[in-house]
């Protein structure tokens, strides 16, 4: 009997330690602020690498200023497009939008012969090939 209640006893230790870890991931921070960033700073673009997406860079709230972060290559992710960091202003504030991946309802369609979805099959982030 003691064998099974120590089974029990890890079996919802377990449980409560995962639930734990999935609550923590879904936790976000909202940043506002009233001094808006500077203008974006014009970047080349590396070439595109395969397996990856361009995230490109943006202004950083570090608590006293707005501080610059390069842009990134990260993984990509099938079925999915990056949507870049950004501010949005609301009202008197700004607002911080972080860097995301969001499922691309074009994927399907691409996989299928159909054409591109929104990234145009460029490799980086939706909206990134409006020049």
């Amino acid at each position: 009997m003691r064998m099974g209640n120590l089974l029990l006893s890890l079996l919802i230790a377990a449980a409560t330690v995962s639930a734990a870890a999935v609550a923590e991931a879904a936790t976000s921070v909202n940043i506002d602020i009233n001094i808006g960033p500077p203008p974006p700073r014009v970047v080349v673009v590396p070439a595109l690498r395969p397996g990856y997406a361009w995230a490109p860079g943006y202004w950083h709230w570090d608590g006293r200023r707005h501080v610059w972060r390069e842009g990134r290559w990260i993984r990509e992710r099938p079925g999915y497009v990056w949507v870049p960091d950004r501010w949005e202003e609301k009202g008197p504030r700004w607002h911080y939008n972080p860097g995301r991946w969001e499922r691309d309802p074009g994927h399907e369609r691409w996989r299928k012969g159909k054409g591109h979805g929104k990234g145009k099959g460029k490799g980086y982030a939706k909206g990134h090939d409006k020049n």
